[in-house]
């Protein structure tokens, strides 16, 4: 059995892509909860030289980079996968996955829900309307970009999940809940396919602590 330690701080959507990866497999595995103030310590920097999160150790076996880890997931526990068969449904896949670490929540996302709901109702902080209205245009562009990749399939690999599936209702879950995410997925193929993914029970396994929650 393999003895599988996820780090991170709850709530991220790229730690939660991990263990809904990991639920999905039905594999065992023991979270170590980090704390903000953990972030970039010596520590920390040891596992991961760019101080980030999630990292992944598998025995003496250690991996960083959220779409690494879930593919290494996808390979080492086979069933159910979570990378379509076919040429073009992987293609898909991949395009999807490259949207969001390039483009969605560097220039999107992240800009969005901090200033909505980590800067202004965790840390206390004023909330940067300029941030929020320098990122709305990518933001508009992403989601009328992934709502037309998603068409009219159930998933963006066809008809199963895959790890861009899992990756994007991670970042999406909570940001619906801010006025600019509820605007922009309203309408689109986007939000049922939003509740379906959160109604599956690797979804509803990995909330994001309640105090998030709350103040999203």
């Amino acid at each position: 059995m393999p003895d599988i330690t996820v780090y991170g701080i709850p709530g991220s959507p790229f730690l939660r892509a991990v263990e809904v990866s990991l639920k999905e497999k039905c594999a065992d595995y023991r979270l170590q909860a980090m704390s903000p103030g953990e972030m970039k310590t010596p520590d920390h920097l040891a596992m991961h030289p760019f101080g980030r999160i999630p990292i992944f150790e598998e025995g003496d076996f250690r991996l960083y980079e959220t779409q690494a880890i879930c593919r290494y997931i996808d390979e080492v526990f086979p069933n159910p996968p979570l990378t379509p068969g076919n040429p073009k449904a992987r293609a898909r896949m991949n395009q999807v996955i490259g949207i969001i670490e390039w483009y969605f929540f560097p220039k999107a996302a992240a800009p969005i829900a901090f200033n909505r709901i980590i800067g202004p109702k965790l840390l206390g902080l004023p909330t940067d309307e300029a941030a929020i209205a320098e990122a709305m245009p990518m933001a508009t562009t992403c989601f009328a970009e992934l709502d037309r990749l998603l068409g009219g399939q159930p998933y963006f690999g066809g008809d199963g999940v895959s790890i861009a599936d899992i990756m994007l209702a991670a970042q999406l879950d909570l940001l619906c809940d801010t006025p600019e995410g509820a605007g922009l997925i309203s309408g689109t193929a986007l939000a049922g396919w939003l509740d379906r993914m959160c109604e599956r029970p690797s979804f509803v396994a990995t909330q994001p602590p309640e105090a998030l929650r709350k103040a999203a």
